[in-house]
């Protein structure tokens, strides 16, 4: 069964100001993808149209598509695309500080009814993060920010996803806790969950996605394999701090997509 994604020609705009332009992305059946930006690239837009809560911030998609497997999810609602199989660690973690935990854990399985099910997956969350185990008793909101990103991706996981959304994960953690967490990722595509990275990190990006995009200023400006934008020098200079001028670095990737 595909459960790829499919992003074919999506714009989004905020009243009169566009945010996305023409945008058309692909993240096949088990594949680890990821997409790099800087601040206001559209990154936050482009997760929250595929997860279905744009219209919180009175966004509109304005043409194009986005499809999960043979579903068509544009303007679907975010509980229906959690039960279509897929799931977000959103920005800043956004845990329920007060409370627990497990609590925490359970409430990323508001979309199931398999009381049973639901206790084995959080033993899987606690196989996977083996530190939160003795703290499940825990308030979230006492832990450190890499076991509260933990329990951020956990959460996301106990809803079973075929797709795991995450957004900017590696954010205001030591490079050693975002190694960590990379590696668990690269764990839970090996078992079959199809990863989209949105990063600032590109250098942690794309050392671990197998396809990565850029986005700036609401259009996808480069695309290719991640070891080939590793080796851009265009892509180091703009991303990964290479020493050139990333401005430069900018002109020359619009004028290689002829823009």
């Amino acid at each position: 069964m595909s459960n790829s994604l499919k992003i074919d020609g999506l714009s989004v705009s905020y009243g009169p100001i566009p945010a996305l332009r023409n945008i058309s992305i692909e993240v096949p059946t088990g594949g680890f993808v990821s997409v790099l930006g800087s601040n206001g690239a559209g990154k936050t837009t482009l997760v929250r149209t595929i997860t279905g809560v744009l219209y919180l911030q009175k966004g509109k998609c304005t043409s194009g598509s986005i499809k999960f497997g043979d579903q068509e999810i544009t303007r679907q609602n975010s509980r229906t695309i959690v039960r279509s199989g897929v799931a977000q660690v959103p920005e800043g973690r956004m845990l329920f500080p007060h409370l627990t935990v497990e609590e925490n854990l359970r409430c990323g399985a508001a979309s199931r009814r398999d009381a049973s099910g639901i206790n084995e997956t959080i033993s899987e969350v606690f196989d996977l993060f083996p530190q939160l185990a003795p703290l499940r008793q825990r308030q979230a909101g006492l832990l450190s920010g890499g076991e509260q990103q933990m329990v951020a991706v956990g959460r996301a996981l106990m809803a079973k996803p075929s797709l795991l959304i995450c957004d900017e994960l590696s954010l205001g953690l030591a490079p050693l806790i975002v190694r960590d967490l990379f590696l668990l990722l690269d764990r839970i595509n090996n078992e079959g969950v199809a990863v989209l990275a949105i990063e600032q990190n590109a250098r942690i990006a794309l050392q671990h996605s197998q396809y990565a995009y850029a986005l700036e200023v609401g259009e996808v400006v480069l695309e290719g394999p991640s070891a080939e934008l590793r080796e851009n020098q265009d892509v180091q200079d703009l991303y990964m701090g290479g020493g050139g001028d990333s401005r430069e670095a900018y002109a020359s990737i619009r004028r290689e997509v002829g823009r």
